[in-house]
């Protein structure tokens, strides 16, 4: 009979319902075990991989610096970014655990077929004070090549970063060293205002050798001492020219990136030198490109109006100084130019064929530039 009651459960179902609960309950903790058992099983098997040599066949040497005050974390945080250590939370484990202390500051030479052990004990001893240069080899600067394209290079044919380059080409103490030792060379470069590198120009296009404990300081030293050797015979000519070194380098950076064949060159000086007689601006496409730091052959009007000490269509003169490192034949073209006398004033080249047309006056050179059009698209 209904009296109007909900009825209760019985105990039978209530006992089922605990039994449910109590089952899935057990199933989430042996899962979660199970889970932590995995985990523990992968974090053991991590550890004991990191513990050992990054790659035991990986014998190149990797350059590392290890900054002043830097405690084992951070330490292991570069290893790790350079590639040295698998991990550098193991490595600081490692180093903490084994009582490794004391560790240098410096630049270090290190292998990923290095144990943490070697590792270790080799920042214990300390590293160089200068990037070093670990194994021999050779380091080509070509023609025309500005310090930046220069300092791309550095790190694929030597142990030196970019980076390290470049700090060493904004090195004022560096500069001012080298100038003590080649006083003939760099006095013009100390004085000159508003450069981007002051060594610009200066590093003689040649094959360097970058023997085993060389510095960075050492290798630019020989290519700076190179330019001093192949000046050696000219420094009389400019002198007598009235003009500074860092004038005739400036030109033949110049003279090298616009011209192709040695004819061409000795002209295109000619042509320069005339101008700047003449008190015209130089309106060299190498000098805009040089300031907005692009290699695009087309410039636009936009581009020509850059505001930079090195836009030479906006500027009068040489400039601040050279827009890259000339050959010892841009040098000579600059030195012993052809065809001053004949008044030339301007150029164009024909792209496709390459040869390049002078004329005395604009109008002379408006009707070239117009025929060449098509070729110069």
């Amino acid at each position: 009979m209904d009296n109007g009651n909900t009825p209760t459960p019985s105990r039978q179902d209530s006992g089922k319902k605990r039994s449910f609960g109590r089952r899935i309950m057990i199933g989430v903790a042996s899962l979660l075990v199970l889970l932590a058992v995995v985990i523990g099983i992968f974090g053991y098997h991590y550890f004991q991989t990191a513990l050992k040599p990054m790659n035991t066949k990986d014998n190149n040497v990797v350059q590392v610096h290890v900054p002043l005050g830097a405690t084992s974390n951070k330490i292991g945080q570069i290893l790790q970014d350079k590639k040295v250590v698998k991990s550098g939370m193991v490595f600081n484990y490692y180093v903490k655990s084994n009582k490794f202390t004391n560790f240098q500051a410096g630049y270090y030479q290190l292998k990923p077929s290095m144990t943490l052990k070697q590792i270790a004990k080799q920042l214990q001893k300390g590293g160089s004070a200068e990037p070093i240069q670990s194994t021999a080899g050779k380091l080509l600067v070509r023609e025309g090549e500005t310090v930046d394209q220069l300092a791309a290079e550095i790190p694929i044919q030597t142990d030196f970063t970019k980076a390290e380059f470049l700090k060493l080409m904004k090195d004022q103490s560096f500069f001012d060293q080298l100038a003590k030792k080649y006083p003939q060379l760099l006095t013009s470069a100390k004085n000159a205002k508003h450069v981007r590198y002051r060594l610009e120009g200066y590093l003689a296009p040649a094959t360097y050798q970058a023997g085993k404990k060389m510095t960075l300081k050492d290798i630019v030293t020989q290519m700076v001492a190179k330019t001093d050797q192949n000046l050696q015979g000219s420094y009389a000519t400019i002198k007598k020219q009235k003009r500074s070194v860092q004038e005739v380098l400036t030109l033949a950076s110049l003279v090298e990136r616009e011209g192709v064949s040695q004819t061409d060159r000795d002209k295109i000086a000619g042509v320069f030198l005339n101008r700047i007689k003449a008190g015209m601006a130089l309106q060299s496409d190498i000098s805009v490109q040089y300031a907005l730091k692009t290699n695009k052959k087309t410039l636009t009007y936009k581009d020509l109006k850059v505001k930079s000490p090195y836009n030479l269509y906006t500027h009068t003169g040489y400039g601040p100084g050279p827009f890259a490192n000339p050959s010892v034949s841009s040098i000579k073209a600059v030195l012993h130019p052809k065809d001053q006398k004949k008044g030339y004033y301007y150029f164009i080249a024909n792209t496709k064929t390459g040869k390049v047309y002078f004329s005395q006056t604009y109008a002379q050179h408006q009707e070239k530039t117009s025929s060449l059009a098509s070729d110069n698209k």
